[in-house]
């Protein structure tokens, strides 16, 4: 506080109403212009910086200013693509640089301070965890219902390059999301014998019941499972996980010392999931019974009632 009313006093002194520019890089670009008044309160007669208003600035910034982080992932040739570091404000830095400008005498501008945000997965730990695979599933339907084909194909590559670190509790829902139109999702009017799901994003649950096989082969602790009312005929009895927005989740644990790589994906008839991690993981697969390839057949949708599983 005493910082600011000295500054104040300079202020005073100068009675300097001139705007200064703030801009985000060498060119110049602007960002704000601020006028020194629309900063400035009263007290007992001397101008001190509004921190309310300069708050609120900050905040507008930061918001404009950030850029999210792109994680490194395997693209379909196996190739990895480096990852792509994000930006933010320097909130401490601007409002040192603030109170410094906002002083001075005459027309000013500085360039916002930035801070680089890295991604939690980048390409060193990508090659590190893809190299020993400890969990594999497949499972088969027929590819010729194209909305249900559609919806398997997002929320396979949803999930697909999701690393899940030591202790972390992977989510279906959340890494997937609502299923919506706007994200491409159609309505599974016609779905795979026993598969009771309906509406947008119908058959999205053998892609969660394909993960769910991988992952218990791995030996990762199940935290969350639930079954369909009936048996579906991708999977063995029993070997399901229902997945709905708002309801039923599926849910596992890394309880390994190592991060695990999940990588997914959906061809015509087949959807593959595999759990990969280091080389020097210690790991305890369980026995998993692998699923029929024979191609179910197909009926008109029903109703999808969850049964949660010990």
């Amino acid at each position: 506080m005493s910082y600011n009313w000295i500054l104040g006093l300079l202020l005073l002194a100068q009675q300097n109403e001139v705007p200064f520019r703030i801009t985000n890089d060498n060119m110049g670009h602007s960002l704000a212009n601020v006028q020194r008044e629309s900063y400035t309160i009263n007290l007992l007669d001397m101008p001190i910086i509004d921190d309310g208003r300069l708050d609120q600035l900050t905040n507008e910034l930061d918001k404009n200013m950030y850029r999210k982080p792109i994680n490194a992932t395997i693209n379909a040739e196996g190739t990895i693509v480096k990852e792509i570091a994000g930006s933010r404000l320097n909130r401490q830095a601007f409002v040192e640089q603030f109170y410094e400008h906002y002083y001075r005498e005459g027309p000013m501008q500085f360039e916002v301070p930035q801070l680089s945000v890295y991604p939690k997965v980048d390409s060193e730990l990508l090659a590190n965890i893809r190299v020993r695979p400890i969990g594999y599933y497949v499972t088969y339907f027929n590819s010729n219902n194209k909305y249900r084909y559609t919806n398997i194909k997002l929320a396979a590559q949803a999930i697909n390059n999701y690393v899940v670190q030591p202790n972390e509790t992977f989510s279906f829902n959340r890494v997937v999301g609502v299923r919506t139109r706007g994200k491409g999702y159609m309505p599974a009017k016609i779905i795979v014998r026993g598969e009771f799901s309906e509406g947008i994003g119908g058959g999205i649950c053998q892609i969660s019941s394909t993960l769910y096989n991988a992952v218990d082969r791995a030996g990762l602790k199940i935290v969350e499972r639930y079954s369909h009312s009936r048996s579906v005929p991708y999977v063995p009895p029993g070997r399901d996980a229902t997945v709905n927005w708002g309801g039923p989740d599926f849910t596992f644990k890394n309880n390994y010392n190592q991060p695990i790589l999940i990588r997914a994906q959906a061809l015509p008839g087949r959807v593959f999931v595999t759990i990969s991690s280091s080389d020097v993981i210690n790991y305890k697969p369980r026995h998993v019974p692998s699923a029929s390839d024979n191609l179910p057949e197909e009926i008109q949708a029903g109703t999808n009632v969850g049964q949660p599983v010990p």
